[in-house]
C-alpha cells in the first residue's frame, strides 16, 4: 500500500479478501470495492471531477456538448410523435452539469417539449447524488432501477462515460486457455495478483458472443471482459417500453478491442489528470477504467430486445447535430471585436475542436439502440453524415 491510498478502504478490501472462501477476490470484485465501496470507495466519497480533479468529461468543457445532445433529444421527441410525457433518463450524471445544460437549452428552444419531460437521474454515489440535488427543477427526480417498473419508460435513456467505470474481469491466455486474474493479500507487500480458473461460466462464452476466436490470442495475452455492462444493458431493455438508448464512451468494436497487438488490455487509472496502469496504488484515490466493447453492447441489446440503430464516432455525431455550424459562426458578429472578444472566440473554438478531436473526445464511440419503434422511420440526425460547411 502506498501512503496516498485510503487506509480504511485498503483495510476493508483486505478483510474482504481474508474472509473470502479461497482467500482472494476476482479483479472485478476488487475493482468494485475500490470504486463503489459504500463508505470508502472512490465514487462513494465523491469522484474528483473537473479541471481541479482527476479527469474531465465532455460536459465540463462547455455547454455545447449538452446543447448538441439536447438537439438529438428534441428530434427523438418529434419522432415519437411529440408525446405529452417524455422520460429523459441520465445514468451516472456526475455533478449534474449535463442535466443543467440539456434542460436549459430545451426550455429556451422547445418550451412545449420541456413541459413534457421527466428528467430522471440514476446515480449510485450518495455524495454525487447530493451534489446533483442542488439543481433546481420540478421535472427532475432521482431513482434506482428498482423504483422503475418494467416496460414503463418512453423517451430516451443515455449515459456519457459511465460504462468504462463498470468493474471488469481480467483474463490472461496461458497454455491455450483463459485464466482469470485474482487479487490476494500479502501482509508484507499488500495486494498481489494470481491466476486461477474462470470465476463464472459467462466468461467462457463471451468471446463467441462478440465474434472473436480464442485462437487469435497469443500466449500471455491479457485483456478485460465487462460482464457488468451486459447486465446493465439488459436492465435498460427491461425498463424501456418505447424509445432510444444512447451510450457515449471511449472504446472499440470487438475486432479492434481484442486485437492481438493489444496484448496488455485497456485498463487505465486516472489521478490528477495523469494516467497509468497500476490499480493497486492510490487505492480509493484514483479512478479505474477500461475501454468499452461496443460490439458486446450491440449483441447483448439484440438478445435483450433492443434494435441496433447505429454506431459512430462522437466527432461525426456532434458535427451532424450542428457542431460544425457553431464553429463556422464563431466571431462573425457585426460589431468590431475587442481583444477580450477575440480571446473568448479563440477559447471557445479550442473547446469545440476538442469535442471533435479524433485523438481525444471526438474519437469516443456513440452507440444508439431503440425499442418499440416502427422500421419505416428516418435515422437519427446524429447518425447521418454531417454536412461540412
Amino acid at each position: 500500500m502506498t501512503a496516498s491510498s485510503n487506509p480504511d478502504l485498503v483495510a476493508a478490501i483486505r478483510d474482504q479478501i481474508l474472509h473470502s472462501p479461497e482467500g482472494r477476490l476476482s479483479f472485478a470484485d476488487y475493482m468494485a470495492a475500490a470504486l463503489y465501496h459504500p463508505q470508502q470507495g472512490y465514487y462513494a466519497r465523491g469522484a474528483k471531477l473537473g479541471a481541479s480533479g482527476d479527469f474531465v468529461t465532455s460536459s465540463y468543457l462547455s455547454a455545447d456538448f449538452g446543447e448538441l445532445l439536447a438537439e438529438q433529444v428534441i428530434e427523438i421527441w418529434t419522432l415519437l410523435g411529440c408525446p405529452q410525457h417524455f422520460d429523459l433518463v441520465e445514468m451516472g450524471a456526475g455533478q449534474g452539469i449535463l442535466a443543467v445544460d440539456i434542460l436549459r437549452y430545451i426550455n429556451k428552444n422547445k418550451p412545449d417539449f420541456f413541459r413534457a419531460i421527466t428528467y430522471t437521474i440514476i446515480e449510485k454515489s450518495a455524495v454525487l447524488r447530493q451534489q446533483q440535488q442542488q439543481i433546481k427543477g420540478a421535472n427532475l427526480c432521482w431513482k434506482t432501477w428498482d423504483d422503475i417498473a418494467e416496460n414503463s419508460l418512453e423517451g430516451c435513456l443515455f449515459s456519457n462515460e459511465l460504462v468504462d467505470a463498470f468493474p471488469v474481469h481480467r483474463l490472461q491466455r496461458e497454455q491455450g486457455q483463459w485464466q482469470e486474474c485474482y487479487v490476494s493479500w500479502d501482509e508484507a507487500t499488500g495486494f498481489q495478483e494470481q491466476l486461477g480458473p474462470l470465476s463464472t461460466p459467462a466468461l467462457a462464452g463471451y468471446f463467441e458472443q462478440v465474434g472473436v476466436s480464442d485462437e487469435e490470442f497469443p500466449e500471455g495475452y491479457t485483456t478485460e471482459v465487462n460482464l457488468a455492462a451486459l447486465s446493465w444493458l439488459e436492465t435498460l431493455a427491461q425498463k424501456l417500453k418505447r424509445g432510444y438508448v444512447i451510450t457515449i464512451d471511449y472504446g472499440y468494436e470487438a475486432r479492434h478491442y481484442y486485437h492481438p497487438q493489444r496484448s496488455r488490455g485497456t485498463l487505465q487509472c486516472y489521478r490528477q489528470h495523469r494516467h497509468h496502469d497500476d490499480p493497486y496504488c492510490f487505492v480509493g484515490e484514483q479512478d479505474i477504467t477500461a475501454h468499452v466493447d461496443f460490439t458486446a453492447l450491440q449483441r447483448q441489446g439484440d438478445r435483450a430486445g433492443l434494435d441496433y440503430e447505429g454506431f459512430t464516432p462522437q466527432a461525426l455525431f456532434l458535427m451532424a447535430l450542428g457542431l460544425g455550424d457553431r464553429l463556422a459562426t464563431l466571431g462573425q458578429g457585426n460589431q468590431p471585436a475587442t481583444g477580450a472578444d477575440i480571446v473568448r472566440v479563440m477559447q471557445r473554438r479550442e473547446v469545440l475542436h476538442g469535442l471533435c478531436d479524433p485523438q481525444g473526445l471526438g474519437g469516443f464511440g456513440v452507440l444508439v439502440q431503440s425499442k418499440g419503434l416502427k422500421g419505416d422511420r428516418p435515422p437519427l440526425k446524429g447518425l447521418t453524415i454531417p454536412r461540412m460547411s
